[in-house]
């Protein structure tokens, strides 16, 4: 399809300016194709149809609700490849992830949250009083360009199941995705108005929207830079605010902890999505007296399972960062860690003949958590190796930072482990291993975040609670 147009109320419309968003293949350094480039006039246009049909959509069951995102779900699967290969073009995920994570993953969330929404009690009948559920208003959801898809889905399911209307601003880097979902969209029976696409620039679409009076609520996932300035602008109106910002997780291996799977999952973090994700395990943490274990696993997981190259080939795992933009940043941080930390692998410039904007998986060692490649969020393939002397420094190293996403903790046991992971502050933990479960509400501590997403948490997220008495 062209993507001169854009979606609102229900209706493929005209831009109110001939710009255009060039969309490039990470892989290939091309510009693939162009979209419609939306301005302030157009995100009035979206907000007045996505406030008129709140009305009437607010009013809808909850099992008419699911009826349609049973639609929308059906509409992904059917197009499922479609949506891989979009990804594979303007993100550059690696083959096999992107079917597994970046469009499965989707699936399997909308699912769960078809199966638990009942969790969510929509009237409570109390004494001499009911408090009731309902859809938030309008929402403004404007997301990142790393996974395309999911991070558009998770938060349109529970914003749709809540009973709440939407405007979308999906990110300039990775908005061919977005306009794929309009149209599954639009060949459901969802009422019009209830879902809207306008894509533009921070600047002006995520400013208009973020300040627009008639706007109920912002959900924001990005970075905490971003995400700071848009709660600034937020509370002018008072509105309600999500945000889902950065991270930088800790994996914390305890003293007699399965150190070669304690290795994998951080490894796997930032090869997957060649390391651009918030929740990627990015600080291991180790006891000094297994260091030289730890970087001989990291050394047999490189060797075995790294393999560089094109999206298209399923062979490779890691596929290019998403700009030269990008791949300048990280490459300035592995210079910077060069003279922080002790390099164990990686750390120079993928050679090669075909374009792309490549980086080599960089590992450093005997890293202190004070130092930048420790404390920010580098969102590439880069891990820090930390030592501990004992638990209790440990567990001071993994909360000394001011995000709170994501983390994991491997010990001798699951009750140990579980015990050492109550105590870290962040948002959720991967226990001994335990895999991530597609019903599992996701967000953040300190500056990673405001509020829950995913299952029947994130369906509450976009309600606002009324006390109604009955005496």
């Amino acid at each position: 399809m062209k993507y001169d147009k854009l979606y609102i109320d229900g209706e493929w419309v005209e831009p109110s300016t001939t710009d255009v968003i060039e969309v490039e293949n990470p892989a290939t350094e091309e510009i693939f194709t162009t979209v419609a480039k939306a301005t302030s006039e157009d995100v009035d246009k979206a907000v007045e149809a996505a406030t008129r049909a709140y009305k009437e959509y607010n009013q809808t069951s909850l099992e008419t609700r699911k009826k349609y995102v049973e639609e929308i779900l059906n509409g992904i699967i059917e197009r499922q490849e479609e949506f891989e290969e979009t990804i594979r073009q303007e993100l550059g995920s690696s083959y096999n992830y992107t079917k597994t994570a970046q469009v499965e993953q989707a699936i399997n969330e909308i699912k769960a949250a078809l199966e638990n929404a009942d969790k969510v009690d929509f009237t409570e009948h109390h004494e001499g009083f009911d408090l009731v559920r309902e859809g938030v208003g309008v929402v403004a959801a404007i997301t990142p360009w790393n996974y395309p898809l999911n991070q558009i889905q998770r938060k349109l399911t529970g914003i749709l199941l809540a009973g709440a209307t939407t405007v979308i601003k999906p990110s300039t880097k990775t908005p061919v995705t977005a306009y794929l979902l309009a149209e599954v969209i639009d060949n459901t029976s969802l009422p019009k108005g209830v879902f809207n696409l306008v894509p533009g620039s921070g600047s002006e679409v995520g400013d208009s929207l973020t300040g627009h009076e008639n706007v109920d609520m912002v959900s924001f996932t990005g970075s905490t830079k971003v995400g700071r300035g848009i709660y600034e602008q937020a509370k002018e109106n008072i509105k309600n605010i999500h945000l889902e910002l950065g991270g930088k997780s800790p994996n914390v291996l305890l003293p007699n902890g399965d150190a070669k799977k304690s290795v994998k999952q951080s490894m796997d973090a930032i090869i997957n999505n060649a390391g651009q994700a918030c929740s990627a395990l990015t600080r291991i943490i180790v006891p000094e007296s297994r260091l030289e274990e730890v970087e001989s696993y990291i050394k047999e997981y490189v060797e075995e399972k790294v393999r560089i190259g094109s999206p298209e080939d399923e062979d490779k795992t890691i596929g290019p960062v998403l700009s030269k933009q990008q791949q300048d940043k990280i490459y300035e941080y592995i210079e910077t860690g060069k003279k922080e930390a002790t390099l164990l692998l990686g750390g120079g410039k993928v050679e090669s003949e075909d374009k792309g904007y490549y980086v080599e998986p960089t590992v450093f060692t005997n890293v202190d958590n004070k130092s930048t490649i420790a404390q920010e969020e580098i969102f590439g393939p880069v891990l820090a190796v930390i030592t501990y002397k004992d638990v209790d420094e440990a567990l001071e190293i993994a909360n000394d930072s001011s995000y709170g996403l994501f983390g994991a903790v491997f010990g001798e046991t699951k009750e140990e482990a579980y015990e050492f992971a109550k105590q870290i502050r962040t948002g959720s933990i991967l226990v001994n291993g335990s895999p991530r479960l597609p019903a599992a509400p996701f967000g953040g501590y300190k500056q990673s975040g405001i509020g829950r997403e995913i299952g029947w948490i994130g369906i509450e997220e976009y309600t606002e609670l009324k006390v109604l008495y009955t005496e």
